[in-house]
């Protein structure tokens, strides 16, 4: 866990999606902090499984974590991802908001 309080983690997500005028722009704006906090290339495991985050994508759906695992290539939404050591305050505030 991040150790953020509630008010840090409501600043990151203002900071996020203060020029959001949607929730697509809004994942955009998770996306590209994400991006520029989260250590990539780095190891989890997703369901028992051994797996490589090579980056985040934003989907209509949600913000998406670019997998691989040898030449299998998937793309799990981040909350359903363990969160990695560098980076994780930015998944931790994108999961806030996302609930």
């Amino acid at each position: 866990m991040t150790g953020l309080s509630e008010a840090e983690l409501n600043a990151m997500i203002e900071e996020a999606t203060v020029d959001c005028n949607d929730e697509e722009e809004a994942i955009t704006g998770f996306a590209t902090l994400v991006e520029e906090n989260l250590e990539v290339p780095s190891e989890t495991t997703v369901l028992g499984v051994k797996v490589t985050v090579t980056g985040v994508t934003p989907a209509s759906h949600g913000l998406m974590a670019d997998c691989a695992r040898g030449r299998h290539r998937q793309a799990i939404h981040v909350p359903a991802v363990p969160e990695p050591p560098k980076g994780a305050k930015w998944i931790a505030a994108y999961r806030r908001w996302a609930r």
